[in-house]
């Protein structure tokens, strides 16, 4: 009976160990923060018909964007914010009543309301300022508060930012993630933050959006997920803010060439694409130069750009499994064509654009091309490390000073994915409507796939699993001892 006892005694002890190294991983200094597409209506439920939207310049902004929530004060007030790679600064409170569409009014409504009066932490700091966007602006005012992250236990303490006096055409406030103190502003942001308070070692944080099927994605600040992407992170040097176009420190990169890869899979190399460009979650669309944009729209069938800047193009484009492939050293990111094209919901039905717009004055690459793309932005080590979107599972690694992220490679198959084209080395005059304009292609030409991955530490549910096998195990032994 003692030996029985013993060994019994032992898987017990085996399980406990289990249980408790699964919760020793909250130790790492990393945390996962939900990204939400704004069509998501388990999320934003009070959003409404989009054929409610009156203004398209407005529904730029609303229909594809990408949203966080944080639990601001004390006790905490829910709010999503919209996750901004292109701005450097936290605010909330945007004045819905200014907005024209009725849909756009209750989307502003449901992402929340911050009330500084109604939090015991919260203390107003001096100064006001006016933030300006491609789209919008917001006059703030600045509070200190404390800021929970959802889903975690992560606290961040006495966290500038600010509060709306007054804002024009804007739907949610904004998180800024670019550089922070001494270089963009004068006071410590949310990534300062993270890492003063020692939630993350380094100032760094990789983001999945996720393709337009999936309408949630995910940014780990400290960390990444191998689960979320195929082939190796490759670095790509942030470019200096002197030597950028516009002279201001952003998640600039050098792009070598843009190609565009038709059903027919006869590549066409587009001339002059070596370019510095840089990485915009918080805007929609992604703008190339006006005769570069054109050419590629006019292979998508757009003779010209409607009165509101569209390129208007056939909803039956989603239907084919094109790619339009952005080159970088080391890494190509294939865009395919469902992720391209932008379908609005309006008064007079279903109608479809080109997500790219033409501008001289500006390049970035927007959301349309980002969700097919898994980023870790590294301002420890001025870089942005890339590699092809693919969802299949989750395993998430902590980023240490240590960490080389260009070793790091992605566990996912290429073939597990939509989100991944052939492409032939031949230049061509081909199309993107080529070999396939009328008809529809078999599944595969968009999104990603939800497989889960089974490398890597187990997951909740694999650990519970465990211990119910171990359990079961020790009283086999007892009865059959």
């Amino acid at each position: 009976m003692a030996a029985r006892l013993i060994l019994i005694l032992h898987l017990i002890i085996g399980v406990c160990y289990c249980h408790t190294s699964a919760l020793g991983r909250r130790n790492d200094h990393y945390v996962k923060l939900p990204v939400v597409h704004s069509t998501n209506r388990k999320v934003f439920a009070d959003f409404g018909d989009k054929r409610a939207i009156t203004t398209v310049p407005l529904a730029n902004r609303s229909d594809v964007a990408y949203y966080a929530q944080l639990d601001i004060g004390t006790p905490p007030q829910q709010v999503y914010v919209q996750l901004d790679t292109g701005s450097f600064e936290l605010w909330v409170n945007p004045d819905c009543s200014e907005l024209q569409g009725s849909a756009d009014i209750r989307f502003c409504r449901a992402v929340g309301h911050y009330n500084p009066s109604s939090s015991s932490t919260a203390l107003q700091i001096a100064g006001t300022k006016t933030l300006r966007y491609g789209i919008g602006s917001a006059m703030i005012q600045y509070v200190s508060d404390n800021i929970g992250l959802a889903g975690t236990d992560s606290l961040l303490k006495g966290i500038q930012f600010g509060v709306a006096i007054d804002t024009v055409d804007e739907f949610a406030g904004i998180l800024g993630i670019g550089h922070g103190e001494n270089v963009t502003i004068r006071y410590k942001n949310f990534i300062d933050e993270l890492e003063d308070q020692g939630i993350t070692q380094t100032k760094a944080f990789s983001l999945a959006l996720g393709g337009k099927d999936e309408q949630e994605g995910v940014v780990i600040f400290g960390g990444l997920d191998t689960g979320k992407f195929t082939g190796t992170l490759q670095t790509l040097p942030i470019i200096p803010a002197r030597e950028s176009p516009d002279q201001v420190p952003r998640y600039w990169v050098n792009m070598t060439s843009l190609s565009l890869t038709p059903p027919s899979g006869q590549t066409k190399q587009y001339e002059d694409t070596t370019m510095a460009v840089f990485l915009d979650s918080g805007a929609t669309l992604t703008l190339l130069p006006t005769n570069l944009a054109n050419t590629i729209a006019a292979d998508f069938g757009a003779d010209a750009t409607d009165a509101n800047g569209f390129y208007p193009v056939s909803c039956s484009l989603n239907d084919l499994s094109g790619t339009l492939n952005f080159a970088f050293d080391g890494v190509t990111i294939h865009v395919p064509y469902n992720e391209l094209v932008r379908e609005l919901q309006t008064s007079f039905g279903t109608q479809c654009f080109l997500g790219i717009s033409p501008s001289d004055d500006f390049i970035l690459l927007g959301d349309t091309m980002l969700r097919s793309a898994y980023a870790v932005f590294d301002q420890t080590n001025n870089a942005v490390h890339l590699a092809q979107y693919v969802n299949c599972g989750t395993n998430e690694i902590e980023i240490t000073a240590q960490t080389n992220l260009s070793a790091i490679t992605g566990e996912c198959d290429p073939t597990a994915t939509k989100n991944t084209a052939g492409t032939s080395s031949g230049v061509s005059t081909a199309t993107a409507a080529e070999s396939g304009a009328s008809r529809t292609s078999t599944p595969g030409a968009s999104g990603s796939s939800s497989s889960p991955s089974t490398a890597g530490s187990l997951d909740s549910y694999g650990q519970f699993g465990l211990r119910i096998w171990m359990a079961a195990a020790a009283f086999w032994v007892f009865i059959n001892l």
